[in-house]
């Protein structure tokens, strides 16, 4: 019987193989074959095939029992590509310097919505045993771009919260280290993921256009060119146009995420005589809490004389007065579905690295409608692709 064995890189590529040896097909196993049989991680594979950290006995017994099962015996070049995994993913949020003393002050620092996005991270790095080094950046940091690189010296991917990077550095720092961006778009080099913000904000739209009837709008939006208020502003815009509806914009409709960015602009409003539209839609949650404050603070009746609607629903939304009409979007699984991805690119599996390159993944959202748009007190949820008119799919959440 020949003992030839199967010889396999970290990247899926083999010199040789046993034929048939614990493999049903012509292909030699690879370090993901192991895994798969084992039923662990890649990480926790290589630890076992590395000698590092010490595994369990019960782990290390799974690995040898898999790689004697299929014949698999890492080369000299896997072994080194798996010594040199630091099994770290660097994180880098966008985030505003917080000076604000005012009663927002809590709402602003604990209802983060890119915290609750790296708890999904978390737990997935945790399964594929990876840590977190997450590294925030102020909004106007002039030399962003230098601490990033810096992060990325210490990690074997990166996952960017926001448009961090010019196109040219992140075209430059994708060619060094696998990255992924959240609300970005992709790149030749580089992953993307997001909620489905066109589909979301084009529900919500037509909710407030043709079963509410509101003939003007406004649209407090987020930070100044951020991808996903960007596109949720430009979805509204289409559809106020195409229904001939007036959508009021511009810098003194701008919440920049914060709640108490919301309250500013409408106290700004206000004191300057404007006249409020019939819906106000806010860039996001955090936003619309401020605006509800600022609007009750003045007596002026929700959704009565003013609707307003949010966008993530984060789960106090539901516990407002009055409850707020959200989108919502599975926040956890864009922290997750954005660390498998650059996971994926860091291991070189078949279907990782490659394919990832170049993709936009979308998550699905929901129309949520409660009381703060007009509608009842019982909160229902809308697919978020719905025709003009209410769904039959509309049921109570």
């Amino acid at each position: 019987m020949s003992s030839d064995l199967g010889f396999t890189g970290a990247d899926g590529t083999a010199a040789r193989s046993a034929a048939g040896q614990g493999n049903s097909t012509d292909q030699p196993p690879t370090i993901y074959d192991v895994a798969r049989v084992a039923g662990l991680s890649i990480a926790s594979v290589s630890r076992v095939l590395n000698g590092q950290r010490n595994p369990r006995q019960e782990t290390r017994e799974r690995v040898l029992r898999a790689v004697a099962e299929l014949g698999f015996v890492p080369d000299s070049a896997a072994r080194a590509l798996s010594a040199r995994l630091k099994e770290v993913v660097g994180v880098v949020v966008r985030r505003p310097r917080w000076t604000d003393s005012t009663m927002f002050a809590d709402e602003d620092e604990n209802l983060q919505f890119p915290d609750m996005i790296n708890r999904g991270m978390e737990i997935v790095a945790q399964q594929h045993g990876f840590d977190l080094l997450i590294r925030s950046v102020d909004l106007d940091e002039p030399d962003a771009g230098r601490r990033i690189f810096a992060l990325a010296r210490k990690s074997d991917g990166l996952i960017l919260h926001d448009r961090i990077l010019s196109p040219e550095e992140l075209d430059r720092l994708s060619r060094q280290i696998p990255v992924v961006t959240l609300a970005g778009l992709p790149t030749a080099t580089t992953a993307n993921v997001h909620g489905d913000n066109d589909a979301g904000m084009r529900a919500l739209a037509r909710h407030l256009i043709f079963d509410h009837g509101y003939r003007t709008l406004s649209y407090l939006a987020g930070h100044d060119g951020s991808p996903d208020s960007l596109s949720r502003g430009h979805a509204l815009a289409d559809e106020a146009s195409a229904a001939g509806v007036t959508l009021l914009t511009g810098e003194e409709w701008r919440g920049s995420y914060q709640a108490a960015g919301g309250a500013r602009a409408i106290e700004r409003l206000i004191a300057a005589g404007a006249s409020l539209p019939r819906a106000i839609v806010c860039a996001n949650d955090q936003s619309a809490i401020g605006v509800l404050h600022a609007l009750a603070q003045h007596g002026i009746a929700v959704p009565g004389e003013v609707a307003v609607t949010g966008f993530d629903d984060m789960p106090v939304a539901r516990h407002l007065r009055p409850q707020l009409t959200s989108v919502r979007q599975s926040i956890q699984d864009l922290g997750a579905t954005a660390f498998e991805t650059v996971y994926s690119m860091i291991n070189r599996s078949p279907a990782g690295i490659d394919s990832a390159r170049g993709r936009d993944i979308a998550l699905p959202t929901l129309l949520i409608r409660r009381e703060s748009c007009g509608c009842g007190s019982r909160s229902v949820s809308i697919l978020s692709e719905p025709p003009a008119a209410t769904p039959d799919s509309a049921h109570p959440e």
